[in-house]
């Protein structure tokens, strides 16, 4: 979010948003590559802005997906065969399999945001978020640098192609449309963090004001892990600590 919400992370200075922006972010920096499973969601984020590449007129066809294995048959298949057990273990690292179980889907909480604010505590909200007494999730200072980061755990199976989007509006209209992709996780006890780039608020009077959005964690089967709805401010000044 250029003026909210917007998890490896990279620097880069974000312009003042302009109405109906679009960023479609792509990182897997950390993350663990999966060649058998396409990533259907960045296949339709790529057709809704750039519309069919198919000049030739052919209708496209449709990507069948394997079936869904547990990861713990994943990991003793092939088990006697000691260049496959070290590929798997190099890709994804020291699984205690009585952890594991043999569940077929992956489930990811998202635990926390961040918000990483210059000269200033860290911000950390609890997901779902507590509103205040107004209603907003939290608030934030006109024309002031930010990052965002994301705290999530990931349990039973690798989950493939997770990705974050956040819709922002602005008196009914949308001012922000964000498509992060996070990548490929394997399960772990440890919790994910993932930060988002640096981001800067709009400045000025007709920028401040109430904001509501829309903040979803999406995996390229279509499963999604978190819908959340709230409500956001931008003031001239930050708010005095509680």
């Amino acid at each position: 979010m250029s003026i909210a919400l917007g998890v490896h992370s990279g620097s880069k200075d974000a312009a003042e948003t302009s109405p109906d922006m679009d960023r479609d972010e792509h990182k897997d920096e950390g993350a663990i590559g999966d060649a058998d499973r396409k990533l259907s969601c960045t296949s339709d984020v790529n057709e809704e802005e750039h519309g069919s590449d198919n000049e030739d007129g052919e209708e496209k066809r449709a990507v069948v997906l394997g079936p869904q294995i547990a990861l713990k048959e994943q990991l003793e298949m092939d088990k006697d065969d000691e260049s496959l057990r070290k590929w798997k273990e190099q890709l994804l690292g020291n699984i205690d399999l009585t952890d594991v179980g043999e569940v077929l889907e992956p489930d990811v909480k998202i635990q926390d945001l961040t918000i990483l604010t210059p000269d200033r505590p860290d911000l950390v909200l609890p997901i779902p978020f507590v509103p205040d007494a107004k209603g907003f999730a939290f608030a934030l200072k006109d024309g002031s640098h930010y990052r965002l980061r994301f705290s999530f755990t990931v349990s039973d199976n690798i989950v493939s192609g997770l990705m974050y989007t956040n819709t922002v509006w602005k008196s009914g209209m949308r001012v922000e449309n964000t498509k992060v992709m996070l990548g490929t996780f394997s399960p772990q006890k440890d919790p994910y963090t993932y930060e988002l780039e640096e981001e800067t608020t709009p400045a000025g009077y007709f920028a401040r004001g109430s904001y509501s959005a829309k903040t979803k964690f999406v995996d390229d089967d279509g499963k999604c892990y978190l819908d959340l709805s709230y409500y956001f401010e931008i003031r001239k000044e930050w708010p005095t600590p509680a």
